[in-house]
């Protein structure tokens, strides 16, 4: 039985992906096999007369074992709004069973999959239902990334208020240092800790560039 876990976030471009990519560095570097997962994504381009997301090849290329890049990112869509709107405008329904049922195919070929979300935990991506509602089918434990910048306590103490009211298991969260001067950043995620029981895995440095195995050296939590 693989280990799983779910990657959401305080919003969009909060470094969700990063954060992923860095978790998936750490596994590996404890010598396990890690595959990810970014099931739905908007804002994609063409590359080859198909639908390619940047996040979601950042996943693709930082896996363990080489997958067909639809297994990673079932859901891809070009225009870069929510979901569920993107998903209307080319008349789809994205379909959480779906999603479910390539997890479950995939999960079989690694030691750890790590699932990303697609913006907030509430995000919609059909009609009746959400992120959250992902997460819930999946049966994975959470972990919440935070993007460091202004506003970032209430729209974390928002989204940890409404996952602990979610039957989900929250394993943690991750500080995204996203601005590279943010003011009192260090003062923001000591208050953060301060208001909640959920740990604090690691507090990712704002990088201009991706170095996965830097930023899998910050993660302080034994997973």
């Amino acid at each position: 039985m693989s280990q799983g876990y779910f990657i959401t976030g305080t919003d969009t471009g909060i470094g969700k992906t990063w954060s992923t990519v860095a978790l998936m560095q750490y596994f590996k570097n404890q010598g396990q096999t890690v595959l990810g997962m970014k099931p739905i994504a908007s804002g994609c381009d063409e590359v080859d007369g198909r639908l390619r997301n940047e996040d979601a090849l950042l996943i693709h290329q930082h896996a363990s074992v080489v997958l067909p890049y639809e297994d990673i990112n079932p859901y891809a869509f070009a225009l870069a709004v929510s979901p569920h709107i993107a998903a209307e405008q080319v008349g789809v329904e994205i379909v959480l069973d779906n999603i479910v049922e390539k997890y479950q195919q995939i999960e079989k070929l690694a030691d750890v999959v790590l699932v990303e979300g697609v913006g907030g935990w509430l995000v919609p991506l059909n009609a009746q239902e959400n992120v959250a509602d992902l997460a819930l089918k999946l049966d994975l434990p959470i972990i919440v990334v935070v993007g460091i910048r202004l506003g970032c306590i209430n729209q974390a103490k928002l989204t940890f208020a409404a996952i602990q009211k979610t039957a989900v298991r929250c394993r943690g969260w991750i500080a995204s240092c996203v601005e590279r001067d943010m003011l009192m950043r260090d003062e923001n995620i000591r208050t953060l800790c301060q208001s909640t029981e959920i740990p604090l895995l690691a507090v990712l440095p704002y990088m201009e560039k991706l170095n996965p195995e830097c930023l899998s050296r910050e993660i302080s939590t034994k997973l």
